[in-house]
């Protein structure tokens, strides 16, 4: 039976459309634990939507932190059996005052639905449903065994995800994960994430005299916190933008010319980035373009530095304490945590006399490679052809899903990031929104993937 899905999907845009804005107005912002009430508000919803699209043995599991929902379909004996992963939980919205609509009241405005976590990654995994629910509607049946996976913890690196893998190994087991969490290359050209770096992050405070003093008595006379930090965190970067930490290359895998020359392939237009960014230059380790610098080198970022006076106007204070939240990106055989220890350790050598420091390690997360060559990712790649009209490329991203390591290693399965966001549909960022062209060609892509294994 041939069955026109894009007819099928059209006729129903507009409904679906308002399923996934019901699902985008829940607050499900799982760093914050006010709105614990809304992630499971969130996860009961993805729920009834697995019922209602025809999942079987749906499931809300609880655990320390947020719900896991598992649901499946394995009615396909002989044929392969696909996992999908999404999240339901979404990132804070801060700072509210830049959002052009609230952030969780969905509009449409040119093409682009907006809303927190229409692309990341309500509306991809929201995908995933209905593709399924369209198959099972119009065939009767799957051409493939499918097993969900939703979780409620991304945002927050996944923390009870790993143990919830390991417990149910049995039940999750897997020909092939599929994760759409990611984006295009750019706007009608797909691309498929071989690649994603791993992530340790870590808060630093340095502590000087046991109150704030007056500029103008003990100026020049005692240790000043800000300027004792600033010295230290200049040090972590030489003029080149390496990272001056001692050891901190460690297993990172020097790029070949042949990896120069797959890079070079994306044709990525980085004076355009420099224009659409309003800088005068770009910045980053010499001896490599952009997308290099982003996909397959490790770096070493301030996200937050403050202390001292920040209200209107003047005070002439000099701060007892000042602080800094780093993360870094890891590549290759970086271990997260020997990265975190190195850092302490140029920290502690490099602080200025009369400070006092004070690090906290928080985050870990392995670097995710798999060669191109699988045929799970080829098959991916002629359903992107297929629908978009032109073949995904393989390409390496910048950020990290730290629990895709994870899946692969525990389940010994394939991953394969079928992404349909855009590098900027403003992700963690105000205005966050998911182009409605994707939303369309997303569902058929998938249709068209799990009918061709």
């Amino acid at each position: 039976m041939t069955v026109n899905y894009k007819t099928y999907f059209d006729s129903l845009k507009e409904q679906h459309l308002d399923e996934l804005k019901e699902l985008l107005t829940i607050p499900s912002i799982s760093a914050l634990s006010v709105h614990k009430p809304d992630i499971a508000k969130a996860a009961s919803w993805i729920a009834d939507a697995l019922t209602r699209a025809g999942l079987e043995h749906v499931k809300i599991h609880q655990t320390e932190g947020h719900p896991i929902i598992y649901a499946d379909h394995l009615h396909a004996p002989g044929q392969p059996t696909v996992l999908i992963y999404g999240h339901y939980d979404v990132q804070p919205v801060d700072p509210l005052n830049l959002w052009d609509t609230p952030p969780f009241e969905p509009s449409i405005r040119d093409g682009k639905l907006y809303a927190r976590g229409a692309t990341d990654d309500k509306g991809q995994m929201f995908l995933h449903i209905k593709a399924i629910e369209a198959i099972l509607k119009e065939e009767g049946t799957l051409p493939v065994n499918v097993k969900f996976v939703i979780e409620g913890e991304e945002e927050i690196s996944s923390p009870h995800l790993p143990g919830f893998l390991d417990q149910h190994q049995e039940e999750l087991s897997t020909d092939v994960i599929l994760i759409s969490d990611t984006s295009l290359f750019e706007k009608g050209r797909p691309a498929i994430s071989t690649g994603l770096r791993g992530l340790c992050s870590l808060e630093v405070s340095v502590h000087t005299a046991n109150t704030d003093l007056h500029s103008g008595t003990f100026g020049g006379g005692v240790p000043n916190a800000l300027h004792a930090i600033v010295s230290l965190l200049a040090s972590l970067h030489d003029d080149q933008g390496r990272i001056a930490v001692e050891g901190f290359y460690k297993g990172v895998p020097d790029l070949t010319q042949e990896m120069h020359e797959e890079f070079e392939k994306q044709q990525f237009n980085e004076e355009s980035l420099r224009q659409d960014l309003s800088l005068d230059s770009l910045y980053g380790e010499e001896g490599y373009s952009f997308v290099e610098r982003t996909g397959a080198r490790p770096t070493l970022e301030l996200n937050g530095v403050y202390g001292g006076f920040q209200g209107e106007g003047s005070k002439t204070v000099i701060p007892k304490e000042a602080h800094a939240k780093i993360t870094c990106r890891l590549v290759g055989h970086q271990d997260p945590q020997d990265m975190l220890d190195k850092i302490e350790a140029h920290l502690c050598a490099h602080l200025q006399a009369g400070a006092k420091l004070e690090v906290k390690q928080m985050e870990r997360a392995n670097a995710f490679i798999i060669d191109p060559s699988n045929p799970y990712l080829q098959k991916a790649a002629d359903a992107y052809e297929t629908v978009y009209g032109t073949r995904a490329l393989f390409t390496k991203d910048g950020g990290s899903i730290p629990i895709v390591e994870t899946f692969t290693r525990v389940l010994s399965a394939p991953v394969v990031m079928m992404g349909f966001g855009l590098p900027d549909e403003n992700l963690h960022a105000p205005n966050e929104h998911f182009n409605l062209e994707n939303f369309d060609l997303g569902l058929l892509t998938i249709v068209e993937y799990l009918k061709s294994l």
